[in-house]
């Protein structure tokens, strides 16, 4: 009948609901962050754990706020790792914060999609401003900054921006070199470069083949060597290919190895090769006037990116990236159908990020990274470094005064390698030993570290950067990896 039929019809946006319902989950997840450390940090469920405890199909009727969160606690929470917890020291750090909690809360509330200037005006210029106030808190050359032909765009991920840039690249060759020569395009980068770079290469068409990925060794603790570029460029050149694109690194996912910016950028700028700087960890990092050096050549570049969402304080998604030369992207990547036009952009007085990047959505993301900039400031968020820098160096001191563990490469920033020494020089059993320790530790929930291979040896990281670590976590875990160290080597 039409009477209960009215009583199925859905008001979403209901204001008191939404207060009501909204300070139950913020009262949630602030009882999470309040009880964080008595989960297991690696979740301990087993695949398809989750198909048991569901139903197989949704419901017919609302359930209520309380069933939902109950679930939540008894279900989701316990297949959950928690990226969050101080003991947290896998990968790399994935910072979310009060600031930039609240700020994805406002820009979910908001729910605008801001393609266009015109869709949202606020969005496209909040964006604009707020990288520019990071490039300048990062000491980017001015060509980065948006009030010349240059400037930054909010991705996803850095996977995103290393392809933008790459499509970018790789259409401003073709225009001159025609769309046939696709097939002779080049790409360089080290061994340690990221993955993202190998599915960039995919994506925009490179032949396998010509993605040249030169080794680096400890004898540069990982950089890429300027002379083996050189080479492999001059290589190419004479074997009638185009060397079009160039990967350098800042803090490199294994060991966070730093290559020599200003050397690459002078081959790639000789060369006509795009030179795009990757600082996706370690870009935070220099902010602080002591650890800038690291980008010392950024100047060279053609573009630069770092991940907010890193080691920032600004809950993912939140990749930052600046080019010199915003036509290149624009070029690559713009549309223009019909129902899209506007007065603003057809008269060119505004930016539309939709050409900026490979989705035509986009979320109001810049205000997170604004609530961050104005809630702690520049002076409290270098501070934040400084201080999971001092527990990386804790740490350090912590494993080199143990003569079962080694460092494996020096420490630059927060992440620390390390391994257990071998015996007898084997390092075939140190490998698999290693291993077995990356498997006690982390299965005993007490804290999460990930690996990596360098130069065949298997390595353990510590990546220090949880916004809720301090020293005691950093003493603790170490105690746990002893306890478990003895354990195997006795065995």
């Amino acid at each position: 009948n039409r009477e209960s039929g009215s009583r199925h019809v859905l008001k979403p946006m209901d204001s008191e609901q939404l207060r009501e319902y909204g300070h139950r989950m913020v009262d949630f997840i602030a009882d999470y962050y309040k009880t964080i450390e008595s989960f297991p940090v690696l979740s301990q469920v087993q695949p398809g754990y989750l198909h048991n405890l569901l139903p197989d199909s949704a419901p017919d009727h609302p359930e209520t706020v309380e069933q939902v969160l109950d679930d939540v606690k008894t279900k989701i929470l316990p297949g959950v790792t928690h990226w969050q917890s101080p003991n947290f020291f896998a990968y790399y750090p994935s910072n979310s914060s009060v600031a930039g909690f609240l700020g994805e809360m406002l820009s979910a509330g908001v729910g605008i999609v801001g393609f266009s200037w015109v869709t949202s005006p606020a969005a496209t210029e909040l964006e604009m401003i707020v990288l520019d106030w990071l490039a300048k808190l990062l000491n980017l050359p001015e060509q980065f900054l948006s009030k010349g032909n240059g400037g930054g765009v909010i991705q996803g991920s850095a996977s995103e921006a290393i392809l933008v840039v790459m499509i970018a690249a790789r259409d401003k060759v073709l225009r001159s070199a025609g769309k046939n020569a696709l097939g002779k395009l080049v790409v360089y980068s080290s061994d340690q470069t990221h993955s993202a770079l190998q599915k960039a290469c995919q994506i925009a068409g490179i032949h396998p083949e010509n993605c040249r990925v030169l080794k680096a060794d400890s004898s540069t603790n990982y950089a890429l060597r300027p002379e083996l570029l050189q080479e492999a460029v001059s290589r190419d050149l004479e074997a009638g290919l185009i060397p079009f694109f160039l990967c350098g690194n800042v803090g490199t996912t294994s060991s966070a190895a730093v290559d020599p910016l200003a050397v690459l950028g002078k081959i790639a700028k000789s060369n006509e090769i795009w030179f795009h700087v990757d600082a996706a960890y370690a870009g935070s990092a220099c902010i602080c006037p002591e650890y800038r050096q690291y980008i010392d050549g950024v100047e060279t570049a053609d573009s630069f990116n770092m991940n907010a969402h890193k080691w920032f304080l600004t809950n993912f998604d939140c990749s930052l990236l600046w080019v010199k030369d915003q036509h290149a992207l624009t070029e690559a990547l713009s549309t223009n159908p019909e129902f899209l036009k506007n007065k603003a952009s057809q008269a060119n007085l505004v930016v539309d990020y939709k050409d900026w990047q490979i989705p035509l959505g986009r979320r109001f993301r810049s205000l997170k990274l604004w609530m961050v900039l104005r809630l702690y400031g520049a002076k409290t968020l270098k501070n934040y470094i400084r201080n999971h820098i001092k527990l990386a160096k804790v740490f350090e001191q912590l494993v080199s005064q143990d003569p079962n563990f080694e460092v494996i490469t020096p420490r630059i920033f927060s992440l620390v390698c390390f391994r257990i020494v071998p015996i007898d020089n084997d390092e075939k059993k140190c490998n698999s030993r290693n291993l077995e320790l990356l498997e006690a530790v982390n299965s005993s929930g007490k804290l999460f570290i990930s690996h990596t291979a360098l130069s065949g040896k298997i390595v353990l990281r510590c990546a220090i950067g949880a916004p809720l670590t301090e020293e005691k976590h950093v003493k603790e875990t170490w105690k746990v990896i002893q306890e478990k160290v003895s354990y195997l080597l006795r065995k």
